[in-house]
């Protein structure tokens, strides 16, 4: 994996994982759900992560199989 592509993913983990902690302080703390909108960026957050990562499954699957 290239060092850009290792970066990226470490970013990703980092603020989703942020994200999903104030989520759950928030949630144990004062019963409150999160809004939608922030759901949803977080589901975009992986979606970009998925691909990142899928991204470079299929170029290593590519290369293995040539």
């Amino acid at each position: 994996m290239s060092q850009t592509k290792r970066e990226q993913i470490i970013s990703h983990l980092r603020y989703v994982r942020q994200e999903l902690r104030e989520m759950h302080l928030v949630i144990k703390e004062d019963n409150l759900f999160p809004e939608p909108s922030e759901l949803r960026g977080i589901m975009a957050q992986l979606e970009a992560l998925h691909e990142l990562v899928e991204g470079n499954s299929k170029n290593k699957s590519n290369t293995e199989a040539a």
